[in-house]
């Protein structure tokens, strides 16, 4: 006996994203989410929305009810080298934990069923019976024909799915949320600020200080262990974090209580996110390697995934062997596999001084990737301008390096 058709282990943008599109689909009663946590729930995140996060929830029907701070510009720091890029829409930033918990609220009125306080602890496949059975950290034994893996970094679905990924380094991010410093108020007033100046201490990542709801400030770190290279960059969680006091003291923010950290898996371009009644969105199925953005990649993933369910629903074939290509096509996909080779030129230990000085001093750059960001480019699609950008930076290179050391 089936309990479910779908299971969605995970309640956070990617797993709503996915269950809200099913339900359109399927009508009620078919589809239950699990998530262990209770909303609203800390979630440690810059907060981000961007305009594909803004289009993403307006296809699914859902709107941003929280409170946020619109940002209109993004300032590129390195050492003394600042530059300001005018964004075309606000990035908005929220806070993770009341905007986690209003879209659970929503998905709720829209007729979805979540059981939170219940996570997934574990789950069978079962081929030949065309099921998967699940159990729940309450001890509730249930079946459905599919689970979808939208339970984060540390994902059992994406350890049964790609369990090779889990050879490679992740990702490190560390967040915290502070105290406004009195005289950074004005500088971060609707701006965004990613540094780059700890990468001649060896982070492989940048900084970031974005204004957070309440007057308060929103501060963390990322740093990229694997960036295709033979011997990764590895440091410690200690490490990562000293050197995120290091870039705040430059701003007179310190970090009273510490920086939460976490592991991600960055999107591969051709990394298994399906196998037989097993699906991975989110998180599970990879961030986007350059930026750590995660929001709307959650939130875009969430059709594709609910489209290939449903197709398997009708069909009865449950391999998905298709999920991935379909991935790969579309918007998020092709953005994510482009930011992919992005960051292993930016963040590669050979070649990050080289690229660093392409994103400081050329403009049309800046401005490209800032209309991607407010949601009017597909950076994927503009082959041609981003051909140009190096043909330009092959003859500018040497000024552009003198320049960033001068810096």
């Amino acid at each position: 006996m089936i309990d479910r058709d779908v299971i969605i282990a995970g309640a956070g943008p990617a797993g709503v994203a996915t269950a809200v599109a099913l339900a359109a689909r399927l009508g009620p009663g078919r589809v239950l989410c699990l998530d262990k946590a209770r909303f609203p729930r800390d979630k440690p995140c810059g907060g981000g929305l961007t305009g594909h996060a803004h289009a993403a929830l307006a296809a699914l029907g859902l709107k941003v009810r929280v409170p946020r701070v619109p940002c209109e510009t993004g300032r590129i720091v390195y050492r003394s080298r600042r530059q300001d890029v005018v964004l075309e829409r606000p990035v908005d930033i929220v806070r993770r934990r009341e905007f986690d918990a209003d879209l659970v609220e929503q998905a709720r009125a829209r007729g979805v069923e979540i059981a939170a306080g219940e996570g997934m602890a574990a789950f069978h496949v079962d081929a030949a019976a065309g099921q998967v059975s699940v159990q729940t950290t309450r001890g509730r034994g249930l079946t459905a024909r599919v689970l979808v893996g939208a339970d984060g970094a540390g994902s059992k679905v994406r350890k049964a799915v790609a369990a090779d990924d889990h050879r490679r380094p992740p990702l490190r991010l560390f967040q915290a949320e502070v105290d406004m410093p009195p005289g950074l108020a004005g500088e971060v007033a609707g701006r965004m600020i990613y540094d780059f100046s700890l990468m001649a201490r060896g982070l492989r990542g940048y900084l970031w200080l974005f204004p957070a709801p309440g007057g308060r400030l929103n501060v963390g770190a990322m740093h990229t262990t694997d960036n295709g290279i033979p011997a990764p960059i590895k440091k410690s969680g200690a490490e990562i974090e000293a050197l995120l006091r290091e870039g705040l003291a430059a701003y007179g923010v310190t970090l009273p209580n510490g920086a939460r950290g976490w592991p991600a898996w960055r999107f591969r371009s051709g990394a298994r996110m399906a196998a037989p009644h097993l699906v991975c969105v989110g998180d599970a199925a990879g961030i986007d390697a350059l930026t750590g953005e995660g929001i709307a990649v959650g939130l875009e993933h969430g059709p594709i995934a609910a489209d290939a369910v449903a197709r398997a629903l009708e069909s009865g074939d449950f391999r998905f062997v298709d999920y991935g290509p379909a991935v790969a096509r579309a918007v998020v996909g092709r953005e994510l596999a482009l930011d992919a080779r992005l960051a292993a030129m930016l963040y590669g230990p050979r070649s990050a001084s080289l690229w660093l000085s392409l994103i400081l001093f050329d403009r049309r750059v800046q401005k490209l990737y800032a209309a991607r960001v407010s949601g009017s480019e597909v950076l994927a699609d503009r082959g041609g301008a981003l051909l140009g950008a190096l043909l330009r930076h092959a003859v500018a290179a040497p000024a552009r390096l003198a320049r960033l050391r001068a810096a």
